[in-house]
């Protein structure tokens, strides 16, 4: 999940079950609890290894195991800093829950995603991945925001028409912006949908002005209602996903499939868009389809390259070792470039229909002539970045 959804979560955690007397640093813990487990991101800035994104993100910092450490030292922190400065800070006990409960709605989120989280750190490294939210998901992002938003245009009667226009307005333009991002992206996001969008929104910052109504809902109110509307919009994902690994299921059954893995994958931007994919002893079949078509969906077979030595020798790889426990449904190609043998391992998980060129985690080896390895690491934009590093440097020579 994005770090502004997780920010988002933890606001509306902190304004919903915490009072107005301790309201702004129990919000603000909150908040830093539901965003501190990302803080792994700087082991990606700072170390000169390219797979650190794979290596140290969403590891300990994400784990269940770490948590209580987590909790306990930033709640330890709020209260030096509470002393030092003077001012008004919850006990350190609340403080504690608080990071605790902003802390584990980052994991819960994260594991949600078909990016996955490894949540039992360092007891187990297997990702937990229950593919139920896209990495971004702006419906889900929305429910909880909205009602935020709500909350203060009618915390004030004298400037509650002006706040509601310009947040209509906002908003409104923001949802214009995520259909032109989402048709860069090749995503099936229709304009009809920001126009729908765009009266949700103004009947929930219009219509509580009606007789004045929405004055008197609280904001522990309306956060609460945007939580329970979220967990609903969780459930809806969860009754969708079950619906499309049937389809992907069936498919196997029907095909007598050998299946390696298999899984349903949300694709943007809704929850009725899925892509089911499998992987077998020998490559990878996908799909894309709209839940709301009952036609079966069109699985395209895509081959691993002919086992080879080549193939073998960058299997045994530890930056290949490592690279494998994060991908999970991997095409393996192997390809002759010059006097250079190339072999690709190319992730299923974030395919983009515009992409030109590697797709995002699409992880490279290099041997030259003689079998040597002498290039390894992210292809070039194989990170949705441009210039990756190489785990191991071209030799002096200039091989490749």
């Amino acid at each position: 999940m994005d770090p502004i959804t997780h920010g988002i979560t933890g606001a509306l955690l902190g304004k919903a079950y915490f009072s107005k007397r301790e309201a702004r640093v129990s919000i603000a813990a909150m908040v830093l609890g539901a965003v501190f487990p990302d803080v792994d991101v700087f082991a990606d800035a700072i170390s000169r290894d390219p797979l650190a994104i794979v290596r140290y993100h969403r590891a300990i910092t994400h784990s269940f195991v770490g948590l209580p450490f987590f909790a306990v030292l930033l709640a330890w922190l709020t209260r030096w800093v509470a002393r030092r400065y003077k001012f008004e800070a919850p006990s350190f006990g609340k403080l504690t829950f608080i990071y605790a409960i902003g802390i584990a709605s980052h994991i819960v989120l994260d594991g949600m995603t078909s990016f996955g989280t490894r949540m039992w750190m360092p007891l187990s490294s297997t990702r937990v991945a229950w593919d139920l939210l896209f990495i971004v998901d702006f419906s889900f992002t929305s429910i909880l925001l909205l009602p935020q938003i709500a909350a203060w245009i009618y915390s004030e009667r004298a400037k509650a028409p002006l706040r509601a226009v310009s947040m209509w307005i906002v908003f409104t333009a923001a949802a214009v912006g995520v259909w032109r991002i989402a048709m860069a992206f090749a995503v099936a996001f229709h304009l009809w949908v920001v126009a729908v969008a765009s009266v949700v929104m103004a009947i929930l910052f219009f219509l509580p002005a009606v007789r004045g109504w929405g004055f008197g809902v609280t904001r522990s109110a309306w956060c609460q209602a945007a939580l329970y509307a979220a967990i609903a919009y969780l459930l809806a994902c969860g009754i969708a996903h079950h619906a499309a690994m049937r389809r992907v299921e069936d498919f196997a059954a029907a095909n007598h499939i050998a299946v390696v893995r298999i899984g349903a994958l949300p694709v943007p931007p809704s929850l009725l868009q899925w892509g089911d994919a499998i992987r077998t002893p020998d490559g990878v079949y996908a799909a894309r389809f709209d839940l709301r078509d009952s036609s079966p969906p069109v699985f395209h077979f895509s081959p691993d390259s002919s086992p080879d030595v080549f193939t073998a020798r960058a299997l045994e790889l530890p930056e290949v070792r490592l690279y494998w426990t994060f991908a999970r449904f991997p095409l393996i190609q192997s390809l002759t470039e010059g006097s250079d043998h190339i072999v690709e391992f190319g992730e299923n998980r974030f395919v983009s229909r515009r992409r030109q060129g590697p797709q995002p985690f699409t992880y490279g080896v290099v041997f030259d002539s003689s079998g040597n390895v002498v290039e390894e690491g992210w292809l070039t934009n194989g990170m949705l970045l441009r210039n990756m590093r190489s785990v191991r440097p071209k030799p002096a020579d200039g091989a490749r």
